[in-house]
């Protein structure tokens, strides 16, 4: 992950699951009550709140119950919670406006027509923040946001239009009619200022603020349209549903940016002589991303679903422009790892575990009959994800030595997280990359060359007490470890994204001198269920380290009593998936991040300038 997106994973920290509907309502009427009591002077207290509650209560309480309704009649899908949450923050509004507009009235003496003046451009206010809300999660068009949006300013009007008792300027109806719309005689004094002129200044002033509400929306949305083809409004629509809501809205979002990629699915498996799975390490070259369970970014649980036996997902070489558009594209590589397990050839015979390092590249590996596993890592400096050419470089020079197929994992073991100008990215042309891939040339030639023996393997997993927020995923801990010719390796698979710095050092080097193995890797999954409200939730961020070294030990000797004889082998199948494409992750996180750090001053020079021509209305009219 860059710092561009990191930036843009980060802001899931300012959204939140909307409260239930009925607690926004009740606080609602409570702030009503309150503000009655300081606006109106009646004989009684509970006459002043219950007058609060009715005029500006009511309204909150109509927004609230009527906009769900009301916005999927038109095609929207706001959700109860959000539209009372909506309600509410709208009457605080309405509330700071006034009481702010009768503190300038008293201390200036310019009156209760100031007070109503600023009731109107509150309601408009209301009106345009509303619209611009649903358009953001719920709309795309702004006709068919306007009515929902209009729900609470009508509300309140209507109120004011009653019991202001502006029917009387009219030669409307009869009797009935001004019994039900002409009530100023049980409304307070303090209403009986408003006339026409009031409705037609908020009808001139919504209009205004409609108009600037379009406006700054087609502003921010022209980038977006020209360079990427899709509107930011379903970018927010979506990233707001899935970490407020839990919705896949965000999926239909990145449908529209996909590309076709083919991607190779290698599957090696372990079974008992008898035919019994008893291990079996999937790879994709997908990104697990790009957050939550959107797109790939729990692929790591839905393989281990799959398997028979323990199943151990490790992080393929690829980077976030390899994320899976849905989580649909996962069944598709599924698919393709069925069909290369079906395709497998065992055997009995395997090889030592062996090293090999160039520059900061260091890979461990081992052959199993022709095949081979490799996992690479440039621990103890900082790297994250490897790219996708650069992975497919280094089996191509690993299968260069003899080698018939090899899975070749990330480790994703050791990262400083944001920090810093490097973010440890293996790109194409990088001396990092050409270190790998070197690396993998030398360990293949090893691999290809050395003895075969009998294999045995043993293997436990824990999914221990931690949860994403934690760093750990579902898949907990899981350990394999190898014996060939008296050699026991051990592969440590942890369900999380990278490793804080010095961690994965610690946990290699406490196997091998307290458990008595030869040699071990830690590797992480890269799963991106931790990563749904936090940039940077890396293993041994939350936890301390202790406490997973303990918990890594535990689960190794329960591998190391599991040890038997074993048959391996290995296949490789294609998946034609959709994922986001070359160099899209960045420029939409790129866009994301211009859009908010611009858009703040563009909607203060908006709001400046449609306070400036209210004000000229008001002055005028």
């Amino acid at each position: 992950m860059s710092n561009t997106q990191g930036d843009l994973a980060s802001l899931s920290r300012f959204i939140f699951r909307a409260p239930s509907w009925y607690s926004s309502i009740a606080f609602a009427l409570l702030i009503a009550a309150f503000a009655g009591v300081a606006a109106f002077d009646s004989r009684f207290v509970l006459e002043d709140a219950w007058q609060g509650v009715f005029y500006i209560g009511v309204p909150t309480v109509a927004a609230s119950l009527l906009t769900p309704p009301v916005d999927r009649l038109f095609g929207g899908h706001l959700t109860p919670n959000r539209a009372s949450l909506l309600a509410l923050t709208c009457e605080l509004v309405v509330v700071v406006v006034l009481t702010a507009a009768g503190a300038v009235a008293v201390l200036t003496g310019l009156g209760q027509q100031f007070v109503f003046d600023a009731l109107v451009a509150a309601l408009a206010s209301i009106f345009a923040l509303r619209l611009l809300v649903i358009m953001a999660v719920s709309h795309e068009s702004i006709a068919a946001a306007i009515v929902p949006a209009s729900i609470q300013t009508v509300a309140a009007a209507a109120l004011l239009f009653i019991y202001s008792g502006t029917l009387r300027f009219f030669e409307l109806g009869g009797p009935l009619t001004r019994v039900f719309l002409n009530r100023a005689d049980q409304a307070p004094q303090e209403l009986t200022v408003v006339g026409p002129e009031t409705f037609v200044l908020l009808a001139i002033t919504c209009v205004l603020y409609v108009g600037s509400v379009y406006a700054f929306l087609l502003v921010i949305d022209r980038p977006w349209r020209n360079s990427l083809g899709v509107s930011v409004l379903d970018f927010l629509r979506g990233f707001v549903g899935h970490i407020a809501e839990g919705t896949d809205e965000l999926e239909e979002f990145f449908e529209q940016l996909g590309e076709e990629a083919v991607v190779p699915v290698t599957v090696m498996a372990f079974r008992e002589p008898g035919g019994v799975e008893k291990a079996r390490f999937v790879l994709p070259m997908i990104h697990p991303g790009p957050m939550g369970e959107i797109g790939g970014g729990n692929l790591p649980e839905r393989v281990a679903q799959e398997a028979d036996g323990l199943a151990f997902p490790p992080h393929a070489t690829a980077g976030h422009d390899f994320n899976l558009v849905t989580a649909r594209e996962v069944e598709t590589i599924i698919d393709a790892a069925d069909r290369a397990f079906d395709r497998i050839d065992y055997t009995a015979d395997a090889s030592r575990s062996y090293r090999a390092s160039h520059g900061e590249a260091t890979l461990i590996g081992q052959a199993f009959g022709e095949d081979a596993f490799m996992a690479a890592t440039y621990a103890p400096a900082f790297a994250d994800d490897v790219e996708y050419a650069v992975g497919l470089s280094a089996q191509a020079e690993a299968r260069s030595g003899g080698l018939r197929d090899v899975l070749l994992a990330d480790a994703h073991n050791c990262n400083n997280g944001l920090d810093g100008d490097d973010l440890g990215h293996i790109t194409p042309g990088s001396k990092r990359s050409f270190d790998m891939i070197q690396a993998a040339g030398q360990l293949g030639e090893t691999l290809a060359a050395a003895e075969r023996h009998s294999l045995s393997l043993g293997v436990a997993w824990d999914r221990t007490d931690w949860n994403p927020q934690d760093g750990i995923g579902p898949l907990g801990i899981r350990v394999a470890v190898t014996e060939v010719d008296d050699q026991r390796t051990a592969y440590v698979l942890v369900d999380g994204n990278n490793m804080e710095p010095g961690l994965r050092d610690r946990l290699v080097d406490h196997l091998v001198s307290e458990l008595g193995v030869d040699d071990a890797e830690a590797l992480t999954t890269d799963t991106h269920i931790v990563n749904t409200v936090e940039a940077v939730n890396q293993v041994g961020t939350a936890i301390e380290a202790a406490a997973l070294v303990e918990a890594v030990e535990t689960v190794t000797r329960e591998a190391l009593d599991d040890i038997a004889p074993v048959e391996a082998g290995m296949a490789t199948e294609r998946a034609e998936v959709t994922v986001f494409g070359n160099d899209r992750t960045e420029t939409l996180a790129s866009h994301a991040n211009a859009m908010i750090s611009m858009g703040g001053a563009l909607a203060a020079v908006f709001i400046l300038a449609v306070t400036a021509i209210s004000g000229l209305i008001f002055f005028l009219a």
